[in-house]
């Protein structure tokens, strides 16, 4: 799902945003009360953009993740458009599992609701978690989820937002593709591991931002979770120039920033690399040359 192009003559010059991290783990009913009470604290900052993490109504053990998909619209769903609509705020419900009729795996998918709680974006999932850290550390997403297919941008207030979810930092053709369609702003929900994010969370946001001047707004999950493996935490925004101008502490909390949008077209102006593009002369290779391991479908989290 794609919005049409922003309006920029009713653009607004700043957003308000709130970043809900959180510490979920395998029991549904706890995250639900968790994340409610945190949009519920975010709303009272006044911001007009509520942001929830990755997963948050399930972090646990593979046997428990079907039983926590929902479809969409579906109950949960619902009930976060409603407060959505009671607030009168964007909100960004970060991903959660949904079930989809005659699909064996599951999507891992972000939805956004306008103030009156309207579905407004959509977003699955497209790069899947698949690596073998050590031998304690074994991720393997695809073995529960299937691979979205769209990239998505949705308007708000005349701001062009582009989506993207956790593993998917790691593909800077992503990036570049929803700054070409004019995303000034692009939210990532993420259940960062511990292990990779206390070296690359924060260099490849600030490495994102930097290619494609643009903010980028990340809410991660944090500390430990079933069966026994942690997320990174540190929440963060960065702006066009790289700059992390708000960042989480190490526990659930939420997070507020102010988002400048005359920023995203000063450093454009500064650093014009979007319309410094030679796109005649870039190629992809005709074969592509094995680069890692062949991809196995064990076990996911």
């Amino acid at each position: 799902m794609t919005t049409s192009e922003p309006n920029s003559a009713h653009r607004e010059s700043t957003l308000s945003v709130a970043m809900v991290q959180m510490n979920s783990g395998d029991s549904v009913v706890r995250n639900v009360i968790d994340a409610l009470a945190g949009i519920d604290r975010a709303a009272a900052t006044g911001a007009r953009l509520v942001v929830l993490p990755e997963v948050w109504t399930y972090l646990g053990a593979d046997e428990g993740i079907r039983d926590a998909a929902e479809p969409i619209p579906g109950p949960l769903t619902d009930q976060l458009a409603g407060r959505a609509r009671q607030y009168g705020i964007y909100l960004h419900i970060g991903s959660i599992y949904e079930r989809v009729e005659g699909e064996p795996r599951l999507f891992n998918t972000s939805v956004v609701y306008d103030p009156q709680g309207a579905e407004i974006a959509r977003y699955r999932k497209i790069h899947l978690f698949d690596v073998d850290l050590d031998a304690a550390a074994a991720y393997h997403e695809s073995a529960t989820i299937a691979p979205g297919e769209e990239i998505v941008t949705f308007d708000l207030d005349g701001i062009s937002i582009g989506l993207a979810i956790c593993y998917d930092l790691r593909f800077p053709e992503l990036f570049r593709i929803l700054a070409l369609r004019g995303a000034d702003v692009i939210i990532l929900p993420a259940a960062f591991t511990l292990a990779t994010g206390k070296d690359h969370w924060e260099p490849l946001l600030r490495a994102r931002a930097i290619e494609n001047s643009v903010y980028l707004i990340a809410t991660n999950q944090v500390g430990q979770h079933p069966p026994g493996l942690w997320c990174y935490g540190r929440s963060m925004v960065v702006d066009p120039w790289g700059l992390v101008t708000a960042q989480a502490t190490d526990q659930p909390t939420v997070l507020t920033s102010q988002l400048d949008l005359d920023r995203v077209r000063q450093v454009r102006r500064q650093v014009p690399s979007l319309s410094n593009r030679l796109p005649d002369r870039y190629a992809w290779p005709e074969i592509a040359v094995p680069l890692g391991p062949k991809r196995s479908r064990l076990r996911h989290r």
